[in-house]
């Protein structure tokens, strides 16, 4: 992987549907509001998109940790959209701060760490698995 320069941004949006509603997700009890799990899709996808310019032939990166707060819902049919921050890289790792917004206002905040990954050995190490 090239050198992310700190304070490279990615961002990435989706439209809330009835897929991504805690209460079709996880529990029928629970409200109709994008799920906590679909929230922090879209804050790793900001971040992968903030560092794909960075990313050699063969690579990839992939979340080894997030630490987020859901703040507020966000109900169907609303665009529900992330921000990422490069906080720090060293070696193969990268930290990132991430927002999460819709229509209205923030609905979580947090941070997360992703890895440079190695696609052929990922690949062996699966096989390896499957056998």
């Amino acid at each position: 992987m090239r050198a992310i320069p700190l304070g490279t941004k990615g961002s990435f949006a989706m439209m809330v549907q009835p897929q991504h509603l805690a209460n079709r997700f996880k529990d029928a009890i629970l409200p109709p509001v994008l799920a906590t799990p679909v929230m922090i899709l879209i804050m790793e996808n900001a971040a992968l998109n903030a560092v794909k310019p960075y990313i050699e032939p063969g690579e990839s990166v992939v979340g080894t940790a997030i630490d987020i707060r859901h703040l507020a819902a966000t109900p169907v049919g609303h665009q529900a959209r992330a921000e990422a921050e490069v906080t720090k890289a060293e070696g193969g790792r990268i930290w990132f701060t991430v927002t999460a917004w819709d229509e209205s206002e923030m609905i979580g905040s947090g941070t997360h760490e992703r890895m440079v990954v190695d696609l052929a050995r990922i690949a062996r190490r699966l096989e390896k698995k499957a056998k």
